[in-house]
């Protein structure tokens, strides 16, 4: 049985699911990404056990997921599926919003001068306001030979509600690429389990801020 390090991500109707040996580079990662919609309540599982069969997954070593914000329903059923995987093999889990995920390549798109900057990531939500989180890329970042270390990006705020008079600047509107978003989010992984990096799957919540879960 191999060593396996996983991420998921279903902030969007989109399910995204990485995953590499542990003794692989990240260049061998095998990436799905299967358009969901409602029919990912029932077949999460069944899914992730085409990609990585249940028969191997004692030999996962971390998990990662994407906590959102998001669809609220796809968002907490892989957080779940991951605790629960987490705390049954007794292995870290890490828990990233989709935001953060995003950070690096959206800031690409900011003018020159203003990258390595702090900058905001904006999602209008019909009816219910703007979401926003607040985040810091080194300049010169480049996904080929990045990691997820503190000083290639950090996030400075966590996504949450704008008041109606906040106009952070400058700010990007959130813009979800499951296949590089999801490989970013095993990056992520294979950094922190290679640093040994504490993660305590009770910790990792969804983060769906028009309507907070406290519990999952």
């Amino acid at each position: 049985m191999s060593d396996w390090l996983l991420a998921l991500h279903s902030s969007t109707d989109t399910l995204g699911i990485a995953v590499v040996s542990a003794q692989a580079p990240l260049s061998a990662a095998q990436v799905v990404c299967r358009p969901m919609g409602r029919a990912l309540t029932n077949a999460l599982p069944s899914v992730l056990d085409e990609i990585l069969p249940a028969s191997e997954w004692p030999g996962i070593r971390r998990l990662a997921v994407a906590t959102g914000p998001g669809g609220f329903t796809g968002t907490r059923l892989t957080v779940v599926l991951a605790r629960t995987l987490a705390q049954q093999l007794q292995c870290p889990l890490d828990g990233v919003s989709s935001f953060a995920l995003m950070a690096p390549r959206l800031q690409l798109t900011l003018p020159a001068p203003q990258r390595g900057e702090p900058f905001s990531i904006i999602q209008d939500l019909p009816r219910r306001g703007r979401v926003a989180g607040r985040y810091q890329v080194r300049d010169g970042w480049n996904q080929d030979n990045a990691t997820c270390a503190d000083l290639d990006f950090r996030e400075l705020q966590h996504p949450a509600l704008l008041q109606a008079a906040d106009q952070p600047a400058p700010a990007l509107t959130m813009a979800v690429d499951v296949a590089c978003d999801v490989l970013q989010l095993l990056r992520c992984c294979v950094d922190r389990h290679a640093s040994d990096a504490l993660g305590p799957w009770d910790s990792v919540l969804p983060i769906y801020p028009t309507s907070p879960v406290g519990s999952v």
